[in-house]
């Protein structure tokens, strides 16, 4: 074990799942927070028979308050929090007309300010370390724009400019902050949406160039290199797990 410990949000199923069973079997000890209990408390049992170390809470990002007393429970239990993926975040589709003032306040709440309160609680754990591993995963819609999209794609490009602007006030403290921003990924959000009719996960994987949607464990991959040892030079930056959609 490293005796590093590591907190990844939206951890019970998804990409969360995926960078949470990586980052366990780099060796690092993993609180898994998602605002499905069932879920969560379903991967730490798995990893815990695996003989990794796991903590699961129950934890809407958007509630500050529960994002406080899942932090104490993970130090509690497993340590001191040095590693942070905040994969926690949720979609809408809707014409922007028909955006309300509440789903547009729900979706920056989730992904932009749910990342940065779960940021919050983090850091100063890493600055009395000395070292630090922040990757947040924002989303290519930021890069490329999305129609019917227009409150999610503000979010994650608020997540993008976040993860610059603390990566430049952290470097000094031995943190370093970088995004991945997925293209298409298969995960049970995708298809929920695809259920809607609102996106075709297997259409729309023909035109990536690399022929195929990305799974769970490619995000993971990247995400665990990251948050290495041989990450230590890289801060700031979008690192593109996209299969090839933007070059």
């Amino acid at each position: 074990m490293s005796g590093r410990v590591a907190v990844v949000t939206g951890a019970g199923s998804g990409i969360g799942l995926g960078i949470a069973r990586q980052l366990a079997a780099d060796g690092h000890a993993v609180g898994l927070l998602d605002r499905e209990r069932g879920a969560a408390e379903v991967a730490a049992a798995e990893l815990r028979k695996q003989g990794r170390s796991a903590v699961a809470a129950e934890v809407d990002v958007a509630d500050r308050a529960a994002v406080k007393r899942a932090f104490a429970l993970v130090r509690e239990q497993l340590g001191p929090v040095t590693i942070l993926v905040t994969s926690a975040g949720i979609d809408s589709f809707d014409s922007v007309l028909d955006i309300t003032p509440e789903a547009w306040d729900r979706i920056l709440a989730v992904n932009l300010t749910g990342t940065f309160t779960c940021a919050q609680a983090a850091i100063p754990d890493m600055i009395a370390a000395g070292w630090g591993r922040i990757v947040t995963i924002s989303s290519s819609s930021a890069q490329s724009g999305a129609p019917r999209m227009a409150h999610y794609v503000a979010s994650k490009g608020g997540v993008i400019a976040l993860t610059k602007s603390l990566a430049r006030e952290l470097a000094g403290h031995g943190i370093t902050v970088n995004t991945i921003p997925p293209a298409l990924v298969d995960t049970p959000m995708a298809r929920a949406a695809e259920k809607r009719g609102d996106v075709a996960v297997d259409v729309m994987a023909k035109v990536v160039p690399l022929g195929r949607a990305g799974t769970p464990e490619d995000i993971a991959a990247a995400c665990s290199f990251l948050c290495s040892d041989g990450g230590g030079y890289i801060t700031g930056q979008l690192i593109g797990v996209n299969g090839g959609m933007y070059l």
